[in-house]
């Protein structure tokens, strides 16, 4: 079974993921009232999960143009840009299969609630913007997860559990990036963004979103 499949039947789910280094990476889990409005609501997160995975390659596409000095750089946004897209194929085949349609959905207050925070020099810029990755891509792994344990969708859950692998190794590909170009050790930096996006995942949230907050 190809593990680039964009047919998700044909996927190999692993066993089991390691996803501790994920939960301690996080600065809040999840609540429940998320997940329980995510599965009264699954066409809006299947949907926004799709967004997710075009804005990802789509953001990784600008940083290529843009960092072009850095070959490890260059590289593994390459490597992102393929599996995102990949990603956002195999979801748009879900919503094919599920007879959803595709309908306008804005973008939440999450992204850009951590990007106002973004510092406007280099490569101190580039460097908070993978910070920021990092975090995204942790807290899509831990929702994922979340997910999956209770969706009745089994070909859905099973999709998730897929996602767990690649995107459990994403948060910390993005992590070793910025520290490569970081003229100093970004641990600081690191431990602000934990908290800001521990903030906008833990407070209430009038949008739901795959990375809303609280629903308000």
């Amino acid at each position: 079974m190809a593990e680039d499949s964009v047919d998700i039947a044909q996927l190999r789910t692993p066993i089991k993921v390691d996803l501790s280094p994920v939960y301690n990476f996080l600065g809040a889990r999840t609540t429940e009232s998320w997940v329980n409005a995510a599965m009264a609501n699954l066409p809006t997160i299947i949907q926004d999960h799709a967004n997710c995975e075009k804005k990802a390659a789509g953001t990784a596409m600008n940083l290529i143009f843009r960092y072009e000095f850095s070959y490890d750089l260059q590289r593994k946004l390459a490597q992102l840009i393929r599996e995102e897209m990949l990603h956002y194929e195999q979801v748009l085949g879900i919503m094919n299969n599920r007879g959803q349609d595709w309908q306008y959905l804005s973008a939440g207050r999450y992204a850009k609630g951590m990007l106002k925070h973004k510092r406007t020099y280099e490569p101190a810029a580039m460097v908070d913007v993978l910070i920021i990755g990092a975090f995204i891509e942790a807290r899509s792994c831990e929702r994922f997860a979340a997910l999956a344990e209770i969706i009745n969708d089994k070909r859905l859950a099973k999709y998730y559990r897929y996602l767990l692998k690649s995107e459990s190794r994403h948060f910390e590909d993005y992590l070793a990036l910025a520290q490569s170009l970081a003229e100093d050790n970004i641990d600081e930096r690191v431990a602000f963004f934990k908290e800001v996006e521990a903030e906008l995942i833990s407070s209430p949230d009038s949008e739901l979103r795959f990375h809303s907050g609280n629903p308000a």
